[in-house]
């Protein structure tokens, strides 16, 4: 039996993932494809509570340390026990995010040191990777656009324009690390342009 494929989708707040992973989910579902759908963090029992305490506004005074810890907590649970056994029998996974998230929003974002989570990355992940990353990327003023009207917002929802802008930067710096793995995407022109873009990446995986 041939190994899943494994893909990311990440970006910074209204860069329109929702709509993609409803595309991306199914154009394979049309090729008979067996997709798992997750999410970072959660995508476990265990993984969800620890979201819950990362978004929660009650714990607006975390530390961004503890923040780390606890997203690489759910990562690690979230490999083992889901991502992996789903590869394993063929499936393919897409997971909302995954471990560039950290290296835009805590390292990028919080100022966290890079090297601390890259020891982290190695720890949890080892060797295990992505097969792509799409990355959407737009302007933080025009994603903030386009989720000013979702209502509720979580603990890093409520983080300033300037916070948006690091961990934009940063995924940009991941995305020329990593060209082969990361596919920079225009995500500021309309849904379906972006669809394209995705369906032109999927093709040749």
């Amino acid at each position: 039996m041939h190994r899943g494929k494994f893909i990311t989708i990440d970006g910074v707040e209204g860069a329109g993932k929702s709509t993609q992973i409803d595309f991306i989910c199914n154009y394979l579902a049309k090729k008979n494809i067996n997709v798992i759908l997750t999410r970072e963090p959660g995508g476990t029992e265990l993984g969800e509570k620890i979201r819950a305490l990362l978004l929660s506004t009650d714990t607006q005074s975390m530390s961004s340390d503890t923040e780390l810890l606890l997203m690489f907590a759910a990562r690690n649970e979230h490999i083992k026990t889901k991502i992996m056994p789903a590869l394993d029998k063929g499936d393919w996974v897409l997971s909302d995010r995954f471990t560039d998230a950290s290296y835009a929003y805590q390292g990028a974002g919080r100022g966290l040191s890079i090297e601390r989570i890259a020891q982290l990355e190695k720890w949890v992940l080892q060797d295990f990777t992505p097969d792509v990353t799409l990355l959407l990327d737009v302007p933080v003023a025009l994603g903030m656009s386009r989720v000013k009207f979702r209502g509720h917002k979580d603990r890093i929802e409520l983080e300033t324009n300037d916070f948006f802008n690091r961990v934009r930067d940063g995924y940009i710096e991941r995305s020329k690390q990593f060209p082969k793995r990361i596919k920079l995407i225009d995500a500021s022109t309309t849904p379906e342009q972006t669809t394209e873009q995705i369906k032109t990446i999927l093709q040749i995986l």
